[in-house]
């Protein structure tokens, strides 16, 4: 099974050097358990913090009046997991992606979690290709339209409101911890939990970790009456 890296590159409007990078950010676990080789959840991690970096600069500068806490809010929305899931639908990401069969045949290219996942991976990719300039100019042409549509997005981001609430008191900390995974490699369910200091106050199911830690989050935040 390959992908054309070639179409791919069009679309995103970015040519690789290294066009192993791009293979291996397009490429699910699921592949690689059945026909070996790297796959793109390490990307992914990297990919999460340069997306989050670029996106905190373009609303730093853009909203030069704006709080710290509505300036955590817009981005939270933009580059929420539905959000990932838009953008990787608008380069047709799915078609693109190296599954395994399973993942496959239970529609694994149309899975939010997946693309979402995936798209971050690509960030990585081109960040570590061509350097932050490169990784920029990809996330902006998202990330700017966006912005405009910003009352459409129903996201609603716990984790952000469950961290104003306990901020109100310094010496608090939360931490998120993934307590457990279960499932197939195409269908993996997470289960986490949120800790106030050494207390947990909510535990969350999802399809990623991320889906997990909101609702974790807003467990936490129905304990306090919050939600």
């Amino acid at each position: 099974m390959k992908t054309d890296l070639a179409t791919f590159e069009k679309k995103i409007g970015y040519t690789f050097h290294n066009k192993d990078l791009l293979r291996t950010a397009l490429t699910h676990s699921s592949y690689a358990n059945e026909c070996g080789g790297l796959f793109n959840e390490r990307l992914e991690f990297l990919g999460d913090s340069v997306l989050g970096l670029i996106s905190a600069e373009f609303f730093f500068e853009h909203h030069k009046d704006m709080p710290e806490g509505e300036l955590t809010k817009i981005r939270a929305a933009i580059v929420c997991e539905q959000s990932l899931f838009g953008f990787a639908k608008e380069i047709d990401l799915g078609s693109f992606i190296l599954l395994g069969k399973g993942e496959v045949n239970t529609g694994g290219r149309e899975r939010p979690s997946i693309l979402s996942d995936a798209f971050e991976a690509v960030i990585a990719a081109i960040y570590l290709d061509g350097g932050m300039k490169a990784a920029k100019a990809f996330v902006l042409r998202f990330i700017s339209r966006s912005e405009q549509h910003l009352n459409e997005l129903p996201f609603k981001d716990h984790k952000t409101k469950l961290q104003e609430i306990i901020q109100r008191n310094p010496e608090e900390t939360l931490e998120y911890v993934l307590a457990g995974e279960s499932g197939p490699a195409h269908d993996k369910t997470f289960t986490v939990e949120v800790y106030l200091n050494s207390n947990c106050i909510g535990r969350g199911t999802g399809h990623s970790k991320k889906h997990a830690e909101q609702a974790a989050a807003h467990e936490a935040l129905k304990l306090m009456g919050e939600a």
